[in-house]
């Protein structure tokens, strides 16, 4: 089995549950609502690696996502979860404090 090591940052959003369709995650993206490492990305088809850190602007929030992995396909909630670190309460700024 092939590892992968980078994947299109729509494509990852959707496996890792963050957006329900990849349609949603595309739309996202081009609104302007997603970071990597710390730059505004408008294209769906942005390449992500492991380690980039996402911080994606959601209706009920801001989280901060650490990539530590891509999957082949869409699978449950602990796998979507086994994709990331969740940064987003580590320093209590997402938080709002």
């Amino acid at each position: 089995m092939d590892v992968l090591e980078r994947q299109r940052l729509d494509k990852w959003l959707w496996h890792a549950r963050v957006v329900r369709a990849r349609t949603q995650a595309a739309s996202l993206v081009e609104a302007g609502r997603v970071r990597v490492n710390g730059l505004r990305q408008t294209s769906p088809g942005h390449p992500l690696r492991i380690a980039d850190v996402l911080t994606i602007r959601l209706d009920r929030g801001i989280r901060i996502l650490r990539i530590t992995g891509f999957a082949e396909r869409r699978g449950g909630p602990t796998v979507a979860r086994a994709l990331y670190d969740d940064l987003s309460n580590a320093s209590g700024e997402a938080a709002g404090e």
